[in-house]
């Protein structure tokens, strides 16, 4: 008689916080105008959701906003979405985090929209790491650094509470004491996803390395 197969591990579920399309990226002002600030922002989302619902090893897309243009998006693309009623983004990734677990989620991982070079392929790294302890591993935080070495481009959280969001000014920092605190296993990766989009001199790096994102 055979055993029957265990369980899947883990359940993790992509979490893409999305602000409001229309005023995203303000600091782009100088080089971008209101209308190409929006067609950036969708674009970026596209690629996002492209990216978490395209990954094989991802169960679930969850899109959490209070902009009803974003969830819609989210919602054609194929993910779930939630209305985001708090102002504040650790207050709306909690929640997300908080409903996702409520489905059964194992782990989760947090992808922003102004990563540029997101793919399932960069973003499989992130998910192995988090998977790699399995079921019985032990908490995990895995961290993708911006390429300053200060801010949070990605997070990936085993079991999904093991540490609450922290994004911020010197959210790598934060993150990685909470972890710490938290007596959790720290997994700090580089990659293409340290780089982002935030001001204009990042504008001028990606219209190089990425043209499909130029506006304008």
């Amino acid at each position: 008689m055979t055993n029957p197969p265990p369980p899947a591990w883990p359940r993790i579920v992509a979490i893409i916080p999305v602000g409001s399309l229309e005023n995203a990226k303000t600091r782009l002002g100088a080089s971008l105008d209101a209308e190409e600030r929006l067609v950036l922002a969708q674009r970026l989302l596209r690629r996002t959701l492209e990216a978490t619902i395209g990954s094989p090893d991802l169960a679930e897309t969850l899109v959490v906003s209070p902009d009803p243009a974003a969830l819609e998006i989210g919602a054609a693309a194929g993910a779930r979405t939630l209305r985001q009623r708090s102002g504040r983004l650790n207050a709306a990734l909690r929640s997300a985090r908080d409903d996702a677990m409520a489905g059964g989620a194992d782990a989760v991982i947090v992808v922003p929209i102004d990563l540029p070079l997101v793919s399932a392929a960069t973003l499989a790294p992130l998910v192995r790491e988090l998977a790699a302890g399995g079921p019985t591993g032990g908490p995990r935080v895995v961290v993708v650094s911006d390429r300053h070495g200060r801010g949070t481009n990605a997070l990936g959280l085993a079991p999904p509470d093991v540490i609450d969001p922290a994004f911020g000014t010197d959210s790598l920092a934060a993150h990685v004491a909470a972890a710490r605190a938290a007596g959790a296993m720290v997994v700090e990766l580089a990659g293409p996803l340290t780089l982002d989009l935030d001001t204009a001199d990042d504008l001028l790096l990606i219209e190089r390395v990425e043209p499909e994102l130029t506006v304008g």
